[in-house]
Formats: C-alpha cells, structure tokens, sequence
C-alpha cells in the first residue's frame, strides 16, 4: 500500500495492496512544488509516514503545534482566529526518504513539518492553496488516516 500525490491533478490516491485505488481531491501548496526551507512548496519524491496524529478525535480538531487545542472548528471560531492556518481532524506528518532532495539540510520534509491534514469545509480543493502541507477534506483525511499505518510509503510528484 502507498499514496500518491500529483500536484499537478490535485489528487491523492490510496493504492491498495491488491490494485484497488481511491482517489481523493486535495489542495497542496499556493507556492507550487519545491523543498527548501521557507518556500511555503509542497516537497516532491518518496516520503514516509513518520507519524499519525490525532486517531479517535472528533472530526473537525483542530491541532497547533501538532497538539489538539481542544477545540473543534467552526466558522465562528475562524471569524475569532483569522489569521491560523487551520490544521483539523487528523495530521499524517512525512518524513522525506532521498537526502538531499526532501531528507536532511535545507530541504528536510520533516523539519518543515510537511502533513497530509483535514482542512476547513470551505477551504477550496482542488486548487493550489496551503502553506506547504497536503489538505484534505475531513472526512477524507480520517478514511486514508484510518488506512495506513506508520511507514506507509508517499510519493509526491508534478
């Protein structure tokens, strides 16, 4: 099993160990792709799950720094916080797996905190929009969460 991300379609697939495939609209990075250290790009290549945060929480979490804040979203609680990038449901943090294009130095996945994440119900997918990471919608994000474990390979690409 392993996901697949094409930035330039927008979609994630889940490729099942027996073939079967699903695929999922996403949004990745306003900036395009790239792995340096502030671009605010979605890294390409071959990453891994390193961690799965966020297993059993309600839909809608939200998550800062990687920690539920113990609130849950609303349009209310985004009119309040204009300014979070909102980060809810369920985080899958990559870790890059080719030093030097997405592993160590300036281009670490993993140290530019790169997710897979469930975003706001009216965050617009299928277009270009985040900060880096890879946004899904929350029901989406629990269903890929809830099929793949730590390990699972993830392969980013234009």
């Amino acid at each position: 099993m392993h996901l697949d991300v094409d930035i330039g379609r927008q979609i994630l697939t889940l490729v099942h160990d027996d073939g079967r495939r699903e695929t999922f609209v996403v949004s990745t990075a306003r900036n395009g792709p790239g792995e340096r250290f502030g671009s605010e790009q979605t890294p390409r290549g071959w990453h891994v799950i390193r961690a799965r945060i966020g297993a059993g929480l309600p839909p809608g979490t939200v998550f800062v720094g990687r920690r539920p804040t113990g609130e849950i979203y609303s349009p209310a609680l985004a009119a309040a916080h204009p300014d979070r990038d909102w980060i809810l449901t369920r985080i899958l943090w990559l870790s890059g797996l080719e030093p030097g294009r997405n592993r160590l130095g300036e281009v670490d996945t993993m140290r530019r905190f790169i997710y897979i994440h469930g975003c706001p119900d009216e965050d617009p997918l299928g277009i270009p929009g985040s900060h880096g990471c890879i946004k899904m919608r929350n029901h989406d994000v629990i269903r890929v969460f809830d099929a793949v474990p730590v390990g699972t390979r993830v392969r980013i690409h234009e």
